[in-house]
């Protein structure tokens, strides 16, 4: 067995064992590999061993990867903050963008899709804020204005609402944290009820988010090992 297929079957066993220590059927909970600066042969690997869903950072990535592979037939989603100006490049890749953070955003890929025919699925982006509600730089839309900004995703007909995303706060323990933004989502989820998604809990805090919901974990260091220092920490 390579490398990967061996870290690939400790990720779906860590997700299998939080799910069943939360009293949840582990099919509930769905792997997002998160492939940033790794090539697009280690996403074909993953691909051929059953992996369906990828995750980029950068919008160029996403779109040379999803070209190069397109005979996969994979599902890609962007997990990294979205200019408006590329906004075109993610809805023509039939992308899922899961960092809606503003307005002006929504309002821009629901031009562009509108203008291509098509649907594009989102999610909204909730800073979790740190230690004691301190702003976490994480990056997303202040939790009390969340519900509001998927208002106004739901009133696109262009775009299709499927939950909240977030990423740990630094310098808190992540399970409060993801229990905020379950209850967050649980309150969302009353006004949109096809809002069911939560994506949240990355390599070192996957447990902690499957026990408070997580559908979605975005993993990818712990699949594809250690991304050179100059890309920076990430999922």
């Amino acid at each position: 067995m390579s490398d990967l297929a061996e870290s690939y079957a400790a990720v779906q066993r860590r997700i299998e064992d939080a799910a069943r220590a939360a009293g949840r059927d582990p099919a509930t909970v769905r792997l997002l590999a998160v492939s940033k600066t790794r090539t697009a042969d280690d996403v074909a690997t993953l691909a051929a061993l059953g992996q369906r869903e990828f995750a980029e950072n950068k919008v160029q990535e996403l779109v040379a990867k999803a070209e190069e592979l397109a005979h996969l037939d994979l599902r890609w989603h962007l997990v990294g903050q979205l200019q408006r100006n590329k906004a075109t490049a993610v809805v023509g890749a039939g992308a899922v963008v899961q960092s809606v953070d503003r307005v002006s955003l929504v309002e821009r890929l629901a031009g562009v899709a509108e203008r291509a025919g098509t649907v594009t699925e989102v999610f909204v982006q909730v800073d979790l804020g740190g230690p004691g509600g301190e702003a976490a730089a994480r990056g997303g839309v202040a939790a009390a204005l969340a519900p509001e900004l998927a208002d106004a995703v739901a009133e696109q007909s262009a775009l299709r609402l499927r939950g909240l995303m977030a990423v740990a706060p630094r310098g808190e323990e992540p399970g409060p944290a993801f229990a905020r933004l379950a209850a967050l989502a649980e309150r969302v989820r009353r006004d949109h009820p096809g809002a069911v998604e939560l994506s949240a809990g990355m390599s070192g805090d996957l447990e902690e988010a499957v026990a408070a919901g997580a559908t979605v974990v975005r993993v990818g260091t712990a699949l594809f090992g250690p991304r050179p220092l100059a890309s920076g920490a990430g999922p």
